[in-house]
């Protein structure tokens, strides 16, 4: 989710669900120690609750910047070792570390050391010619003796050679059974899962066998579906979504932005989404593709975006 889910996309997102966990993109633990704090680091105190994802394998570096994250307010420090990118791989992080369990539980436990905040893993299954069997279980057996609150896995093995990221999103398939004994032999730890989750209903049935489940490109592309996880995770009661409400809140946050120096367009492209299969969304789709980027383009625009869809055969309010 690099380059995705920054501080504007979060910042929607929690207009569509009140209670899920939010996550950063992945920011590199030199960059969050040497780099400027306030770019890479800053949220909205709406985001809550939302947590920081680091990428590193320096122990003391990690520390040191799960540190700087949990003075900055996030509610958890995650440790990436799932990330197959190449340029993740040159700096011997992300899901490399899959090779590395000791080394990886002791970047846990140096930062359970220095934070009060949990401290979490998301992880594959294996990487290359491991053996998935052996490999997540080496990984969850040290990270959850160093100390770690929780385990993500995405239920794919990483392949670090001979595909690219995008080819490894489908390649090679899914194994969510696997995820499922590793939670068999940890019945008290928690562990979720990740991978290839397209809908809402896929989430719940797997929460009969693992304890979480985490959505990362299906509520990127179709957030809509964000709408509906208060009321079926969270004992929200049922209720027609405030639309009205959304486009009030997106207009006032983008206006403030572009007060900031920002432009209109770093806010809008994490939205183009959001109405998939409804009348007037491929209007919505094209005015923020091209009018939410031109320069001097303002809140009223999106406006008009909204007002391009029906919703129950009428416009929506972009008053």
């Amino acid at each position: 989710m690099m380059d995705w889910t920054d501080r504007h996309c979060r910042f929607f997102h929690r207009q569509l669900t009140s209670h899920a966990l939010l996550y950063t993109e992945m920011v590199v633990a030199d960059a969050v120690i040497q780099g400027a704090r306030e770019r890479l680091l800053g949220f909205d105190d709406v985001e809550h609750p939302v947590a920081l994802q680091l990428g590193g394998s320096d122990p003391a570096k990690l520390a040191e910047a799960a540190r700087i994250g949990e003075a900055f307010g996030y509610d958890e420090i995650n440790l990436n070792v799932g990330c197959p990118s190449d340029r993740v791989q040159s700096g011997t992080f992300g899901a490399c570390l899959m090779k590395v369990p000791d080394l990886v539980a002791d970047c846990v436990a140096a930062m359970k050391a220095t934070v009060t905040i949990p401290v979490t893993v998301k992880c594959r299954i294996g990487v290359d010619e491991q053996d998935p069997e052996l490999a997540l279980d080496a990984l969850a057996n040290g990270v959850f003796a160093a100390g770690a609150d929780t385990l993500w896995v995405h239920a794919r093995k990483a392949w670090l050679e001979g595909l690219s990221p995008k080819e490894n999103r489908d390649i090679p398939p899914l194994d969510y059974d696997r995820v499922y004994r590793l939670k068999a032999k940890k019945p008290n730890e928690f562990i979720g899962i990740n991978g290839g989750l397209q809908s809402l209903e896929e989430a719940r049935a797997h929460l009969d066998h693992v304890d979480g489940a985490m959505l990362g490109r299906a509520a990127y592309h179709t957030p809509g579906i964000l709408a509906g996880v208060d009321a079926a995770f969270y004992g929200a009661r049922p209720e027609a979504f405030d639309f009205a409400g959304l486009i009030d809140a997106m207009a006032d946050y983008s206006a403030r932005h572009i007060e900031r120096g920002g432009r209109l367009g770093h806010v809008t492209r994490h939205m183009v989404g959001l109405f998939h299969g409804l009348p007037g969304a491929r209007r919505y789709r094209q005015i923020l593709s091209t009018d939410a980027n031109r320069p001097g383009a303002g809140p009223d625009v999106l406006k008009t975006a909204f007002a391009a869809v029906e919703f129950g055969g009428r416009a929506a309010e972009a008053a």
